[in-house]
């Protein structure tokens, strides 16, 4: 760990530096992206996996993943000597705690113990076009009519999809609530972790984020344990460690380092292949059924979402002012 942390750190310090001019080798960006993106598109699979079997509880999975993250975390933070966050950053950093660290983990993990991950990976497909509108409406951009006309024909077909999934427009889940819960928590994760990242830079914020959360993540992990021992199998354990070391953390290295060396619009498009990659994972690993209705689905989702970004991607971003 002490050998590993330096190498991928080292150029990426400042996430001002890596938005306002992006480090040279923009091949090597998308290579990282895709690392980034490859680690995420187990996530969903290996939950279902994780809690599939009752053998761990949903609270346990989606908590204590976030417990062995933060202790990922802190020890990155102490060896690397960052400096503390302060003022409203503890506000904001709260903020992405309770977006990507809480919100996200603990929503996916109950609804994916009834929902396929095919079925969990098409509706959280929206959360690209998601994240880009989140990120409007936060730093006030003006993107173009079609960005906004793109990202909500995506979420009537992430609906519909979910809909017709339980059986008509009358018959959407509790699992597909908390799908869409999952993709709005997310989103205002990113979102503001992208803005905070200019300031304390990227792969410190989710680190303060997953310290910040730590102590509610250490409770409820225990509550979960006292009420059902967690048991499992060790293919179930190695998805649950899979979730808490590179979900949760190292996956967010190789991700935020693509973008850094950007370009941003390209690399951050990257991510739309992560659904198409969950929901094959879940046919080669959870023999999984898919059916014409979630191919189709997916492709909808994806495209619209694709259009949207692209869209937002086309104006050129005001340079943003490095932090003192």
């Amino acid at each position: 760990m002490r050998a590993l942390l330096p190498s991928i750190m080292k150029e990426q310090s400042s996430a001002t530096l890596a938005i306002s001019r992006p480090l040279p080798g923009a091949s090597a960006g998308l290579i990282w992206g895709l690392v980034g993106v490859l680690a995420f598109s187990f996530t969903v699979p290996f939950t279902r996996l994780a809690v599939e079997g009752g053998a761990m509880s949903p609270l346990f999975v989606s908590c204590g993943r976030a417990v062995v993250a933060a202790i990922l975390a802190a020890a990155a933070l102490t060896l690397t000597k960052q400096r503390r966050p302060h003022g409203v950053q503890w506000v904001r950093l709260g903020v992405v705690a309770g977006g990507v660290v809480i919100g996200f983990p603990v929503l996916t993990s109950f609804a994916l113990t009834t929902a396929p991950a095919s079925h969990g990976a098409v509706v959280i497909a929206l959360l690209p076009a998601a994240t880009a509108v989140t990120a409007v409406l936060r730093s006030r951009e003006r993107p173009p009519t079609s960005f906004w006309i793109m990202a909500g024909v995506g979420a009537i077909a992430a609906v519909l999809f979910a809909a017709l999934q339980g059986g008509g427009i009358g018959g959407l889940q509790f699992s597909d609530l908390l799908l869409f819960g999952a993709v709005m928590a997310a989103a205002i994760g990113y979102a503001e972790g992208g803005l905070l990242a200019r300031e304390l830079g990227a792969w410190q914020t989710v680190s303060w984020a997953l310290v910040i959360a730590a102590p509610l993540m250490i409770v409820l992990t225990g509550v979960s344990m006292v009420q059902q021992p967690p048991t499992g199998t060790p293919i179930e354990w190695a998805a649950f460690g899979y979730l808490g070391v590179i979900s949760m953390f190292l996956g967010f290295f190789a991700w935020y380092r693509g973008l850094a060396i950007g370009p941003m619009a390209q690399v951050s498009q990257v991510q739309l292949a992560q659904p198409v990659l969950s929901i094959g994972w879940a046919a080669l690993l959870l023999h999984e059924h898919l059916s014409a209705a979630t191919v189709l689905g997916g492709v909808a989702v994806i495209g619209c979402a694709a259009t949207a970004v692209r869209a937002r991607g086309g104006r050129r971003p005001t340079t943003p002012r490095r932090s003192p």
